[in-house]
């Protein structure tokens, strides 16, 4: 139970510039919700000194990163822009009879969401902030920082970059890495020019044979939760990939594509597809330095180009687990500077965008499915997630409070550093067990 005992708008501290800023095409198509991130920090902590400077170097840390504080303006077809008034973020106090304990390997339950601030969906879009925090005091002493960004506004990377400068400053130092603020960067140039590749990463998802659209996999029941891979676990699987390469003077399968080819076809065992099946792995691409020139160094909004591996569940399961990894390491190569700004032209000429855009609410019929017989798979493991320390110490874990949609996972570093994995995952209740079974057995 977690009650509310304040709720305040922290503004900029100094003069931020007034205007509109235009989304780059990779913005428009990053999902319109806000992605809920926990941090906790161990006790005892000066709660009331928290609260302080918490609120105290928000509201300088978003001098700099302005955007954050301002509020998104439809401009039409599915498209939005920034409104840089200084509206200001949502900071929230609150207190619960939970322990850290509680929470056990913190996989995303109801409760774990109720730290993280909820955004009013049915406040008019200009109305809602982009960014809300929530502080939340438990009764063991320790504490849980709960924040809620736009996603349309940042990537990982960025987000993370916001959170490290916020707790750098809170620490009284100075900021140390500005963000680059300038989205027309990522302007496509020509785009009147048609795409010059096929996007299957734009296409409709596959659907189950013989079904004509989603809807009853939409709908279904689903859970999340944790499974844990040890180091040696991970090595296994990289080893595993790599021993059965057809080209073995290509370089090496990467821990990603080792471990998300082995969850693939996991998924595709435990939801027992017929051989036939068309399925598809998305994961998202920083494109920082594949874009040539690479981005200015701490660019500062959605740098993420979606990919797509396909195959069939047939396939994958009559193959080695370096078969899948292939199929992603082609999704991979496929990303030259030439292929993103196709796609970028591509986004740029759609009528209307907003049947590309990802949605996180569970049970939502918009935007594209990338559920059952698909899986989505995003890895946080190269991301600056550690470190955030306030001035009370390093957070003892940080995660994902919920992830919207069957289908989804998230691959993060153990809180232990030890070069494990932690993976968090929503799939159908049906095909939870039998996955968690194929997953530890197929190592």
């Amino acid at each position: 139970m977690v009650k509310l005992i304040e709720s305040f708008v922290i503004k900029p501290a100094g003069h931020t510039p007034n205007g509109l800023m235009s989304l780059s095409d990779f913005d428009q198509v990053a999902a319109i919700t806000h992605a809920p991130i926990v941090y906790f920090y161990q006790g005892p902590i000066d709660f009331n000194s928290f609260i302080f400077t918490l609120k105290d170097s928000l509201a300088k840390v978003l001098v700099p990163f302005y955007p954050l504080a301002g509020r998104l303006r439809s401009i039409g077809e599915g498209r939005f822009e920034v409104d840089y008034d200084p509206i200001g973020a949502q900071f929230l106090v609150a207190e619960s009879e939970a322990t850290i304990e509680y929470f056990g390997d913190f996989h995303p339950t109801p409760e774990l969401r109720a730290l993280v601030p909820l955004v009013d969906s049915k406040a008019p879009l200009h109305e809602q902030p982009l960014l809300l925090v929530q502080v939340t005091k438990l009764s063991c002493g320790g504490i849980c920082l709960g924040m809620a960004v736009s996603h349309i506004m940042v990537d990982g990377p960025s987000g993370f970059h916001f959170t490290i400068e916020w707790a750098r400053i809170a620490r009284g130092e100075e900021l140390s890495n500005p963000p680059f603020l300038d989205r027309t960067v990522l302007q496509v140039n020509n785009p009147l020019l048609p795409p010059g590749f096929d996007h299957p990463e734009y296409s409709s998802p596959p659907l189950l044979v013989g079904r004509l659209d989603a809807m009853e996999e939409r709908m279904k029941k689903t859970m999340m939760f944790t499974l844990k891979l040890t180091k040696k676990e991970v090595d296994k699987l990289k080893d595993k990939a790599n021993n059965g390469r057809n080209n073995i003077n290509a370089r090496s399968y990467s821990r990603f594509e080792a471990v998300a080819g082995h969850m693939w076809r996991c998924a595709c065992k435990a939801r027992r597809h017929v051989s036939q099946q068309t399925t598809r792995l998305y994961f998202p691409m920083d494109v920082r330095n594949r874009i040539e020139p690479p981005l200015p160094k701490f660019y500062f909004g959605n740098a993420m180009c979606r990919a797509a591996a396909s195959s069939t569940s047939g396939e994958i399961l009559s193959n080695p687990l370096s078969y899948a990894s292939s199929k992603i390491r082609e999704a991979v190569d496929k990303a030259t500077d030439e292929y993103l700004r196709s796609s970028m032209r591509l986004v740029k000429n759609l009528e209307d965008v907003s049947q590309y855009r990802n949605f996180h609410s569970p049970g939502c019929t918009q935007g594209a499915f990338h559920g059952n017989p698909n899986m989505a798979i995003n890895s946080w493991t190269r991301l600056p997630m550690y470190g955030a320390d306030f001035g009370w110490g390093k957070e003892i874990y940080i995660g994902p409070a919920a992830l919207g949609s069957e289908g989804k996972s998230v691959i993060i570093n153990s809180s232990q550093e030890d070069d494990s994995f932690d993976i968090v995952l929503n799939l159908q209740v049906a095909h939870m067990e039998d996955f968690k079974k194929f997953f530890y057995e197929d190592i």
